[in-house]
């Protein structure tokens, strides 16, 4: 996989984190389906969509499996950002899983 491809892959699981890191933020306190109708809501799905044609424009250049692997670095940019960003607990067994993934990225991308 080529170095710019890696550079858009990592730069669109970092808007989709970023999307949900909102979407969380938005959310919170909330229980009707208007109140969801908001400022952080609003900027979450720009960042989603903007992830989105990132991911398209790598699947332009790059093999499904290749790229599709990527989304599981969002996870871990999502599990990070809870835990730095929004004050979550993170497990012993979280930490693994996240070394894990990690690895495994770097297996398919090297």
């Amino acid at each position: 996989m080529s170095r710019s491809s890696i550079m858009v892959l990592l730069s669109a699981s970092l808007s989709a984190a970023g999307g949900q890191l909102l979407f969380k933020v938005g959310a919170q306190s909330h229980t009707h389906l208007r109140e969801f109708i908001n400022a952080p809501v609003a900027l979450g799905l720009l960042l989603y969509a903007f992830s989105t044609a990132l991911w398209v424009y790598a699947l332009s250049r790059e093999r499904l499996v290749n790229v599709y692997a990527f989304t599981a670095l969002t996870f871990v940019l999502v599990y990070l950002v809870a835990w730095g960003v929004l004050g979550e607990s993170v497990s012993a067994r979280g930490a693994l899983g996240i070394g894990l993934i990690l690895g495994g990225l770097y297996l398919l991308a090297a």
